[in-house]
């Protein structure tokens, strides 16, 4: 759980928290933005925070403390999890973890929006509807396209950019709306 999805929980303002653990607003609002890091703040502003929201200090650490993969790995997890669970079972899972919410209040957006596409196209294939709670979310995008490994080592090698334009091409629109190339999702080593 992090802060944010606290806050949302309780349906409490970063200002109200901010008064009512005594951690000053810029403090809080640096934390709640990556600015300052959680891990990196004091015993006492991190037990003021925890008090304030009626959660552990170990709860509230522990996002904080999770150490992040690279992305192709990430990819490769999910995929595998997507093959092993069957879609609708992998569904029903993601949406219970809110998992796409939690990676994006990391600001891990590029694990975040692949959950986001994931569960978009695996709806589409199956004719189901889209999950509103994500809405917000499909308005973004990342910054720059992000390519497979595969794609960008042909492209290196080649010396041009005949590969990634054909990876685009190639690339499965839910993934490409948020500018993630990602062609193959079944055919996981």
């Amino acid at each position: 759980m992090t802060i944010q999805s606290v806050l949302q929980q309780k349906n409490m303002s970063m200002y109200r928290l901010a008064k009512v653990s005594k951690v000053p607003y810029a403090t809080l609002n640096d934390i709640c933005n990556g600015k300052t890091q959680l891990t990196k703040c004091s015993a006492e502003t991190v037990y003021r925070l925890a008090r304030a929201l009626d959660v552990p200090m170990e709860d509230l650490l522990h996002p904080y403390m999770v150490k992040r993969s690279s992305f192709e790995n990430f990819k490769s997890t999910v995929c595998h999890r997507v093959k092993e669970m069957g879609d609708v079972e992998f569904m029903m899972d993601l949406l219970d973890s809110d998992a796409i919410r939690t990676y994006y209040d990391r600001h891990w957006y590029p694990e975040s929006l692949y959950l986001l596409a994931m569960l978009d196209y695996l709806s589409r294939l199956h004719g189901l509807p889209q999950c509103s709670d994500y809405d917000d979310l499909r308005r973004r995008k990342l910054e720059r396209p992000v390519y497979p490994a595969s794609v960008l080592a042909v492209s290196v090698a080649a010396g041009n950019d005949q590969a990634l334009q054909q990876a685009e091409r190639e690339a499965i629109p839910e993934f490409m709306r948020f500018n993630i190339v990602e062609s193959e999702v079944w055919n996981v080593i």
